[in-house]
Formats: structure tokens, sequence, C-alpha cells
């Protein structure tokens, strides 16, 4: 490193630290061109110091081997608190003004840029979408290493340097993060530079990698596979040698790994890829001691060191101090700009990081080519006939997929990928691992693009980072399993809601999330493999945002899931138990089902169109459809006079007012289906409370009875399941019954028929350890053989 490079890059590391001290102070006065008073001082202090000074100091290093190689970089802050860093850095290469064009590169655009954070109607304190070069939300500490490994995936050229506080490697998800090594490929994927970054302290205590011996953490981490390089100090400049040094070296050893292996010159072995171990002060630079007290290296330094600015005149002093310790004067010239000095820290173009197409997804996107979903359609020749496992037919579609993207496309599965019945997939690609490969393994290797581990974090995080980045891709998981992640699935819904929001955002690849294994069919599993939570979750995203589909059977399944396959920049939850069923639709039915999101099934019931029918009979899920339509049956056959109508819902986000989503019927619609009046009867697959949340406002919403997981159920029957959660054909029933307009004749024999079979039922399944025959292989009867 130069003279004249570390006189740069240190000029560049004291603007962002300059800068990064004024968002959390100050509201007027930005380059203190007269003394600072209290006037001068934002009248709430929020945001964090602490881990600010060390991002900016890693992101001045970068910026200079970015422009001493031409490297594609993309920075990600694990410590996302750490946000006025990135927002600072942001401003200092000029992109954050060309997204922002009101925040300009003089006096006033920095009042502006000061002004904005953590303030009403401004910008949040951590590294979020509003911050350009970011796709790692940083608000919520875990996922950083994940979305950075998704990143580089199918992405030769990139790195990804992620950034990891010794908090957040204190969380669950970022623990087992860090096998993403186990699963890269030098030839075909990019690089991920993790950077740990030591300060020895979290919010209010000491950090537990912080405190272990030097010893213990490289032997962590060499355990876990990388070649660790530590750099350690806060003298100046010795730091700034020290990390250059370290950060080439780590850059030459991913080069080196990357052109061998491209050359041919790679047995196959996983690479030992370089890790940074960066132990500095909390807070460097920072204010040493504040009243007696010592804040620099102390959990006192992780967010706002001197928070009585306003009311204390010393503190106001310290701060002036501390601001001036930088020398702005140095930084930035007159107007307020950014001096030559700092300005030659920056890479040119979208090589800076704040500027880079990876972070920005969507500019990179190329459509994804997906064959003709018709041409893997099921025969139906009569609706309920024909019984097949329908998530077989989708594994051939994605198989097909694959083969059309080679370079765009995966899908991430929590070791469950033929239990799932997706094997079909491993007929274009093996399961990609880095690791050993034995003569007994089946369907893995180095080149493959089928990524299973077993954690749903990795498995959620790593198709984040791959969609983000302009790629696209499919989460399949167990039903109950998905509430591992579901907070993921959370916070991405909010980074797409709010990039919605902001125009210089490009559309990127949806979140597709496939759950099997329900809570309906888990046979073996027991009670813990049976929660259909995750649907609660996406029903309460904004409409721009959430989409729930439930396809009854294969065909739908297939126009299902080439629509979200197709689309942009939603989370699309799409469900269905991967276990034998019924199919009901023929292929252009359901897409003309598909299409509307709901529609009357006119076979299933005896309602002629010619007037109300006494009772409405709704569906919406797998296996309670099968409920639903033998109820149809059961009333058809004992009460032929009784008038039944059958709705089924495939695209649940349907049943809400279109004024609060965009997929909502109409009310010419709904009523159609539904009527503004007469009692529905309603089997969902999920909580029976989402159903009441989604028809809030219709005409009517008390008429809504629905049925659903009550949280009933072990190691059973599939009849049984929906037995104890009161869901069966014979309790739909009976409350068809109970909730008709009018009581027909017979209406007491019957209910007391469905109890009766409930009761033997009770004894069957007890005795026999399966369900009873008409009810295990019930089909629906052939109209002939009625007759």
């Amino acid at each position: 490193m130069s003279d004249a490079d570390l006189e740069c890059v240190d000029a560049w590391w004291r603007a962002n630290n300059y800068l990064t001290v004024g968002q959390i102070y100050l509201m007027a006065n930005p380059l203190l061109r007269e003394p600072l008073t209290a006037e001068h001082i934002k009248p709430r202090l929020l945001g964090h110091w602490g881990t600010s000074p060390g991002l900016s100091f890693i992101y001045a290093h970068a910026s200079r081997l970015i422009r001493e190689t031409g490297q594609e970089m993309l920075y990600l802050a694990g410590p996302g608190h750490g946000g006025p860093a990135l927002v600072a850095a942001g401003y200092l290469e000029g992109t954050y003004s060309e997204v922002y064009p009101q925040v300009t590169g003089d006096a006033d655009g920095m009042r502006r840029l000061f002004r904005q954070f953590s303030a009403p109607g401004g910008i949040p304190s951590h590294v979020s979408v509003t911050t350009p070069g970011s796709i790692h939300e940083g608000g919520e500490l875990g996922y950083v290493l994940v979305h950075a490994f998704g990143a580089v995936m199918d992405n030769p050229d990139l790195i990804a340097l992620a950034v990891v506080g010794d908090g957040e490697a204190e969380t669950g998800p970022l623990e087992g993060s860090w096998k993403g090594v186990s699963f890269l490929n030098p030839v075909r994927d990019g690089a991920v530079l993790p950077i740990l970054h030591l300060n020895g302290a979290k919010i209010a205590g000491p950090t537990v990698l912080g405190r272990k011996d030097p010893a213990e953490v490289r032997s962590l981490f060499e355990g876990h596979g990388y070649d660790v390089i530590e750099v350690e100090g806060a003298e100046l400049p010795g730091m700034h040698r020290r990390f250059a040094a370290a950060l080439a070296t780590a850059w030459g050893r991913i080069r080196a790994i990357q052109a061998a292996a491209r050359a041919g010159d790679w047995d196959g072995s996983r690479p030992r890829w370089p890790l940074i171990v960066l132990r500095t002060p909390k807070g460097w630079t920072g204010p040493d001691k504040v009243d007696g007290v010592q804040m620099l290296g102390t959990f006192r330094a992780h967010q706002v060191p001197l928070s009585t600015v306003r009311e204390n005149p010393d503190h106001l002093r310290l701060l002036e101090t501390w601001l001036r310790s930088y020398r702005p004067e140095e930084l930035f010239d007159d107007n307020g700009a950014p001096t030559e000095l700092v300005r030659r820290a920056n890479p040119e173009g979208t090589l800076r990081m704040s500027a880079t197409p990876h972070a920005n997804g969507g500019l990179l996107m190329q459509a994804l080519e997906v064959p003709d979903y018709r041409r893997y359609a099921v025969d139906v020749p009569a609706p309920a006939t024909v019984r097949l496992e329908s998530t077989r037919r989708l594994g051939e579609l994605l198989r097909d997929v694959y083969a059309a993207n080679p370079d765009r496309f995966r899908l991430f599965c929590p070791d469950e990928t033929n239990s799932n019945r997706l094997g079909a997939v491993f007929e274009a690609s093996d399961r990609g691992f880095a690791e050993r490969v034995t003569d007994a393994d089946d369907k893995i290797s180095r080149d493959g693009r089928v990524m299973e581990v077993l954690s749903e974090h990795n498995c959620h995080g790593w198709l984040e980072g791959y969609t983000l980045t302009g790629r696209h891709g499919l989460f399949a998981t167990y039903e109950a399993f998905a509430m591992v992640s579901a907070s993921q699935t959370i916070q991405h819904s909010k980074w797409l809601q709010e990039a919605a929001q902001l125009p210089w955002r490009a559309r990127v690849p949806s979140l597709n999330i496939l759950l099997t294994s329900t809570a309906w069919r888990n046979d073996h599993n027991g009670f813990s493999h049976q929660g259909p939570g995750l649907i609660q979750n996406v029903i309460t995203t904004r409409g721009t945002i959430g989409r729930v589909y439930l396809p009854p059977d294969a065909n739908c399944l297939l126009s299902v899931a080439d629509h979200c396959l197709r689309s942009t920049s939603y989370v699309n939850l799409i469900v269905i138990d991967k276990q034998p069923q019924l199919q009901y639709l023929t292929i252009d039915q359901a897409a003309e089902h598909c299409a509307r999101g709901a529609g009357v099934w006119p076979w299933a019931g005896t309602d002629d169109g010619t007037a109300d029918p006494d009772i409405v009979l709704a569906c919406a899920g797998d296996v309670v459809t099968m409920e639903t339509v033998a109820a149809a049956e059961i009333l058809r056959e004992r009460l032929p006079h009784f008038r039944t109508r059958v709705v089924n819902v495939v695209d649940l986000m349907s049943l809400v007012r279109r004024r609060d989503h965009p997929h909502g019927m109409d009310e010419t619609l709904f009523n159609e289906l539904f009527t503004d009046h007469v009692d529905v009867v309603f089997a969902f697959h999920g909580y029976p409370g989402a159903i009441h949340q989604l028809v809030h406002g219709r005409p009517d919403a008390d008429r809504f009875r629905v049925r659903g997981f009550i949280e009933e159920g072990t190691t059973t029957t599939p009849f049984d399941m929906v037995v104890r959660n009161r869901v069966s054909r014979y309790h739909l029933v009976m409350d068809a019954l109970n909730n008709a307009r009018r009581t027909p004749p017979g209406a007491s024999d019957l209910k007391a028929w469905c109890q009766a079979r409930l009761a033997e039922h009770a004894q069957y399944v007890v005795e026999n350890l399966q369900d009873l025959p008409d009810i295990r292989d019930w089909v629906v009867p052939d109209p002939a053989e009625q007759s």
C-alpha cells in the first residue's frame, strides 16, 4: 500500500465516519462552519455508532481493492444497524444523489442527509432496502451469510463480502450458515469472503466470540473449512497497512482457487476459502471516556455515546471535538462536496459497491424459460375418480425448467426433494456438494445444482440471495417446518413491500415457497409435524406482495406453479400435500379455475342455478376439498331435494375485497359464488380464523362457518386427522344441516347416521390401524352406477 493510497483511503474513511456521526446527531450546521449549538442537534438521538467505523473501514479498503483489480463486489453488512455508515458510503460514491436527487452532493444535500436519518419521512437506522447497494436487511440479525452464498451461486464473477458482527454471530441462523462453503463450486459460482468483525460487545455486554481465546476462534473456523486470516489493532496507519495486506491476500487466494478450477486443474475437493477475522475497538475513533466512564471499546459505544448533547454543554463540546477530529475541512470543499482526495478513493461506475447491479437484481434478470405446463397434465376422465401424487407432475416440470435454464434456476430443499415427490429434477441435475462424495451416495456431485441442506434457514436465505441478484428458484419444505424460517419470509416480504415504493429498485424474481407433508397427512410423524401457520403470516402481508395458493389437484398445481415461476416481486406460497390424492379438473378446467381464483363445481353439488342453494359448501386445500366433495355426495344421495353448492377456492387472496387486495373478487363474482345471504360451511386447510379474516367486510360475513385445523391430532390415519379436527365429511354434513335456512325432511335421521359413522370409525381405526375401506378408497360414484 503506497503512501498515496494510504492517504486516500484514510481520508475517505474519515469522511465516512464524519457523515455517520452527523447522521446520528445533526440537523443543521452540517459542515461546522459555525460553533456547534444545541439548536443544531436533533431532538431525538437515534442510531448505532459502535459498529459503524469498522464497517466504513472495511468498505474503504474493499473499494481500493476494486479499483486495483476491477473485481465485481457486493457488500453485505450483517451488523445492520450500522446503517449510517453504508448510507454515508453511497453518498461519498455519488450513488445516493443519483437515486435520490434531492440529496445533493453539497452542503444543503449533506444537511438533508443528516436530517432524514431515523426521522419521520426519512430512512431507518439500519441497512435497509432504501440503501443503494444493499440486498440485505440487517435489522434482524442472522442472515448475512446465507444471502451472500445465495448471491454468488451461478454468479461466477462476483465476490460477496459479508461482514459478520460478533453479536450477529451468536444467532442460530448465522451459526448454522458457515457451512455454505460446502456447497460452492469454484468453476460455476462466485465466492463469499466473510469478515468476522469482532469488536467485543453487543448492546449491553460482551460477545461470546469476542471473549474467546483467539486460538479457539481460529480453530472453530478452520474446522468449518476456512483459511483464516487475522488482523487486530487500533493504531494508525498500521491498521490500514495490515488490513490492506489481509484483503489482498484473501482476494489472491480466491482468484487462485477459481483460476485453477476453471482451467481444469482441480481435483474436486472442497477448497479452503479465506475468512478474515478483524478485531477493532467498539466505537473506534469515537469518544474514549464520557463523564469519566469508559466508552471506547465497550458496550456503551454501541448506540449513541453522547446521549444528552442538547441538555449538557460538556457533551456538546465533546461532540464538536469528536466531529472536528476527522478534519472535515480537508474532506469537503467550500460547497460541501467531497474533495478530490476523498473522491479518488471511489471506484468507477457500476464497480462502486453502492451502484452494483447485483444489488438491484432485476436489472440483471433474464426471463425464466418455462415449458408449457400442459405437457405434464393429468388425464382426468371424470372428477374425483383418479388418485395420484400431484407433486410428482410438478417435479417433472421443474426437471425441464432446470434443463432449459442451466444458469438461472435452482431448487432449495432441506434434504426432502425425493420425499416431496420432486425427485424428477435429479434427471437434470445432481445435488450440489463440495465435500467428500462416496460410491454409496446418490445423485450428489460437485457440479449439482439442486441445493439440499438440512436447514430451513440456509435454504430460504440462499433463495433470497439468489432471487435478489436476479435469478429464479423455489424453496420446498415440510409445512410445519416452514415456521422455522417464517421470520425470513416476513422480512423478505417487508423488503419487497418497501422496494415497490422505490422507482430505482427493479422488480426481482418472486420468492416461491412450496409446502408439502401437510398437517392433514402425517401418518407417522405425529403432532410435531402438523402446523399450517405460514399461511397466517403471508395473508397479513400487503396485497402488493403476498399470494397464497391451495391447488386441490395436479393440474391446478401445474397452472399455479407456471404463474408463480414467471412472476416477479411476490411472495408466492403454494400448499399441497405429496400423498396420493383425488384429481378433479382437466388441464383446461384447471387453467380457467386458477385464473379466476375460485369457482363453483356444478358436478359436485345439487344446485342447478335456478334458485339460491340451501347451503354453500366451500373448501380451500386438497384434503378438505375431498371431504367437502364427499359431504356433498352424501347430501345428494340421502337428501336429494336439499340444494347444495360446492365452491372451491384455489387463490386464497381472492376472498379478500378488491379494495384490499388486487386478487380480490369483485362483489358481483363473490355474490355469484357465495350469494349475499346463504350460510356458508367452509372447510379450510389452515387455522379457521384465517378465513374469517379474509372475508371480513363481505356481505353478512357472520354467515361463514369455518372448519379447519384446530391443533388436534398425532400419529394416526388420514381420515382420523380430519375427524379429530372436526372437518370430516360427516361433520360438514351436520354443519350444513344445522346452518341451512330450512331443515329438510330426513335431516334428523341423517345427523344420527353421521354420528353413527363417526363412532364406527373410532372403533375401527384403533382395531385395524387403518381407515374404513369405504372411506380409504372413496371416489365419486359413477352417475350410471348410481342410477
